[in-house]
């Protein structure tokens, strides 16, 4: 996560090439109230939840594992991390580092008949390591996991021999999973991991979301370009740590945090170009600090008119002016976009239809702080969008996760450790 943040005015984001996607406040007349209860308070780093239809909840905690809440109330240690505490099963590979660790959960599709939910964790299996996809089966009372698949073994790791100036080992991992409604594949974003090679690389499936089966192959349809990795559906992402599915359409939309500017929310179309390179020499940036402009110098052509020939956009649409334009930009600025979901059903009023998604930033630089939840109302054409923040019935939190339940309810898991239930009344 990036913890220093530059102010952005929108206009100076539109001058330099930005696309300047409507972010404008909607009226709350038709939004619900919510209430807050806490339903898991204590953990560490809850990053994920998936549920089954039943109510039981697999969520995970990025440093110690996989668990499970039972219907009942009850919670349940599956796979622990390595030297994680009291689980009854540990993966002496699996790590967390900085921002990595155990992070996005997912239940398949067919669970009720193949037991299996999907896992994404980095792993040191090989050197110096890399993030997976790992698929689990779950016995019956959901007490326990076993038959461990990695079937996605090479997805870029950030690691600590890396002499970049801007964040630390294990940055940038993507690290979402989410099965879509309507093709059942498996979507998986992932991370640049601060190497400005990987966003725009053909091979190698950092900076991208991929689409692929159950066991880890290429779903039918991504249509990637030529010589691109078949499992690569969308490429050129920085960071996206969100991504949901549109009710009746089920076009997929990802939430990505930028880097001292312009979070996004984006519509994906098969084989799109996000418009994120970070490497040196494009567009006259020269030289840049580890071979990776995603951040100062050129960033400064954000707020400074003396730099802004060399500034990146997130979505760089002079380079790549086919590339797909964000719904949502957030009024130019950085606040920590990680995670977002579409509620529906009649209890959440106005809010029917439309996409949740939570920041968890730090402002410096007069940039406001983050830690809200906001309500997109994105348009048809999924190329604007009108923002309600919500009310919260809850002290402000750094969101880390949003799903809604089969209950209706909204689930939230924070960094402070705790996961909550929003009821709309």
């Amino acid at each position: 996560m990036n913890r220093l943040i530059l102010g952005v005015l929108p206009c100076v984001l539109a001058a330099c090439g930005t696309p300047s996607a409507v972010s404008t406040s909607s009226p709350q007349a038709a939004a619900p109230t919510l209430t807050h209860a806490p339903v898991l308070t204590k953990l560490e780093s809850p990053w994920d939840m998936a549920f089954l239809p039943d109510g039981t909840m697999f969520f995970t905690e990025k440093c110690h594992g996989l668990s499970v809440r039972q219907p009942s109330g009850n919670v349940v240690k599956l796979l622990g991390m390595k030297d994680a505490k009291g689980y009854p099963t540990s993966a002496v590979d699996l790590f967390c580092e900085g921002q990595a660790g155990m992070m996005g959960v997912a239940v398949d599709p067919n669970f009720a008949t193949n037991r299996f939910i999907y896992v994404s964790s980095t792993s040191g299996l090989t050197a110096p390591g890399t993030n997976r996809v790992l698929r689990l089966r779950v016995n019956n009372n959901a007490t326990g996991v076993s038959e461990r698949v990695d079937i996605v073994t090479d997805i870029p790791y950030k690691p600590r021999a890396s002499d970049h100036p801007f964040g630390g080992p294990g940055a940038h991992n993507g690290g979402r999973l989410r099965f879509s409604p309507g093709d059942g594949y498996l979507y998986v974003t992932t991370g640049d991991t601060h190497n400005g090679e990987v966003p725009q690389s053909p091979t190698r499936i950092g900076g991208k979301v991929l689409r692929i089966d159950r066991d880890g192959k290429a779903a039918p349809g991504n249509n990637a370009p030529a010589g691109f990795d078949p499992r690569i559906y969308t490429y050129g992402h920085r960071n996206p740590q969100g991504i949901t599915f549109r009710p009746a359409t089920n076009q997929p939309y990802v939430a990505e945090n930028g880097p001292w500017h312009t979070d996004e929310v984006t519509a994906l179309v098969a084989g799109g170009n996000s418009g994120w390179d970070p490497r040196p020499n494009i567009g006259g940036r020269g030289a840049c600090p580890d071979n990776y402009c995603g951040y100062s110098p050129n960033q400064m052509g954000a707020v400074d008119p003396k730099v802004r020939s060399v500034f990146m956009p997130m979505t760089d649409l002079k380079t790549y002016p086919n590339a797909m334009k964000p719904a949502w930009t957030n009024d130019g600025l950085s606040q920590g976009l990680f995670t977002g979901t579409f509620l529906s059903g009649p209890q959440w009023k106005g809010w029917d239809g439309r996409m949740i998604i939570g920041l968890a930033g730090i402002g410096i630089h007069g940039t406001p702080v983050g830690n809200r939840l906001d309500v997109l109302d994105i348009k048809a054409d999924g190329l604007s969008a009108t923002r309600t923040t919500v009310n919260l019935p809850m002290p402000a939190a750094r969101f880390r996760s949003l799903v809604q339940g089969p209950d209706g309810n909204l689930y939230v898991a924070t960094d402070e450790g705790a996961i909550s239930r929003l009821t709309p009344s």
